[in-house]
Parts: C-alpha cells; sequence; structure tokens
C-alpha cells in the first residue's frame, strides 16, 4: 500500500505542477502472447499517439521498414493528410484505437507533463505491453522547471517515467537524437548510428534493439532506468556517435 500511496503522491505532484494536459505522443503493442503469436510474414504492428515532429519521424523510418504505424492524437482528422502522403501502412485514428492496434511496441513521444495523464488514462494497458518505448525527455522551457525538478528527485528520466506508468516494460531510447537527422543518419554508409538505450526488462530490451536495427540504427545498451537520466538533450550521449563511441562515454558515466 504505501509503494501505491508513493506512485499516487507523484502522480499528484506532476499533475498539479503541469496543469494536466496531453500533448504528442507515439504509441503501440500489444500483449506478450500477441508477440508470441505474429509470425514473420506478419510485421508488428505501432500506433503513434500524436505525431509531432520526432513522432512523425520516427514513424516514417518503421513504415519504411514495413511497420504498419496507426498515428493518433485528440485531433486525429489532422492527421489524416500525413498518413495519407506516407502510404498504405500508415492509418490515422483515436489514441484508444492505436493503443488496441499495437503488437508488441509502445514508443512514446510527449511533453513530460503528459505522461500524468497517459499514465492514469491508458496504465492497464500499458503495463500489459511487452516494451513501452519511452522517448519523453523532461525540458525545462517547455515542461516548466518545476517538473524538472520533480523528475530530478526521483532519480531521472528513467526512473520518473517508471513512477508515472507503474507496470510498463520501459525502454528509453532516441531521446538524444535530433528529428532532423534521424532520416539521413538510418542506414548511414559505412557504418551504423549508435542509439543508445536504457532499460530493465530483457524482453523489453531485446524487442527494442530488434526494431532499432530494422529501421537503420545500432542499439547500445547503458545500462537499467537509472541510466535514463543520461539519455537526454545536453549530455554527453546527445551527440551523434558511434557504437563505440557510445559504449567509452557510457563507461566513463557514474
Amino acid at each position: 500500500m504505501a509503494g501505491n500511496e508513493t506512485v499516487d503522491h507523484g502522480r499528484r505532484h506532476l499533475l498539479h505542477l503541469a496543469g494536466g494536459g496531453l500533448g504528442w505522443a507515439v504509441l503501440g503493442t500489444g500483449p506478450a502472447r500477441a508477440w508470441a503469436q505474429t509470425t514473420p510474414a506478419s510485421p508488428l504492428k505501432i500506433g503513434s499517439v500524436g505525431a509531432g515532429r520526432m513522432g512523425g519521424a520516427l514513424g516514417a523510418l518503421c513504415i519504411k521498414a514495413g511497420y504498419p504505424v496507426m498515428f493518433s492524437s485528440r485531433h486525429p482528422e489532422n492527421l489524416k493528410e500525413m498518413a495519407a502522403r506516407l502510404g498504405p501502412l500508415a492509418q490515422a485514428g483515436p489514441v484508444e484505437q492505436a493503443i488496441a492496434l499495437g503488437d508488441v511496441v509502445v514508443v512514446m513521444v510527449v511533453p513530460y507533463a503528459a505522461l500524468e495523464e497517459i499514465g492514469k488514462t491508458h496504465g492497464r494497458a500499458l503495463a500489459s505491453k511487452p516494451l513501452v518505448l519511452d522517448i519523453c525527455n523532461p525540458i525545462a522551457r517547455r515542461d516548466g522547471e518545476a517538473i524538472v525538478q520533480w523528475v530530478n528527485e526521483q532519480g531521472g528520466a528513467g526512473l520518473a517515467s517508471a513512477t508515472l506508468l507503474p507496470g510498463a516494460r520501459i525502454v528509453r531510447a532516441f531521446n538524444a537524437i535530433s528529428y532532423r537527422k534521424l532520416a539521413d543518419d538510418a542506414h548511414r554508409p559505412g557504418g551504423p548510428v549508435g542509439v543508445p538505450i536504457a532499460g530493465d526488462d530483457p524482453q523489453a530490451i531485446a524487442l527494442a534493439e530488434g526494431i532499432i536495427r530494422t529501421i537503420g540504427f545500432e542499439p547500445v545498451l547503458i545500462g537499467g532506468l537509472a541510466r535514463g537520466k543520461y539519455l537526454l538533450p545536453g549530455t554527453p550521449l546527445a551527440e551523434e556517435h558511434t557504437p563505440e563511441e557510445i559504449r567509452k562515454i557510457a563507461a566513463g558515466l557514474q
């Protein structure tokens, strides 16, 4: 009970700081049994809750790699033109439909304050997924200094996300790479660009690594969610690095 009270208090505190409100996101996946039943001839489906700059760029790479993607938001009618432009593997719909569509992967790209509402509204569904790919960053100029301070008090973005999404199998990834570079960096000639990731669940990590490789990058596990605090803009891992460079930088982190 005490643990639940701590989670509830953290959620209420973040909601108070942020004033609530769902921003934009990318979401999708399904329970582990759905993943186990998926065959190579049946590509994993990815639901996209929102389609901001990073969400749209990442979703486009997933579609190019053969993953069906549903983009969604509170106003899905605004996403239909983008979905049509991306081709038959892209759809647009409401948030609930995007979450239900996903087979294995959940990808979220939201203003960090929006995790409060996502956790309250979709927490049970997210906890049933074998992977929640967390691309959310607490940014002071967008989310406010108070939220950044709260995240730091939790031990950083990885552990804070786990507090707001209890039970979710979270892997942080793509937190420190610009959406402007995604398309150019994917399948880069001469060697892949490294993508540092952090997570605690071995199955979720394996799923994330497979998807990241498929869309044209090389994942590099830097540690558990406690190390997710290093996957932010402005940190040593935020620059473009080779996989070996990421390993060397990660080895020097406290």
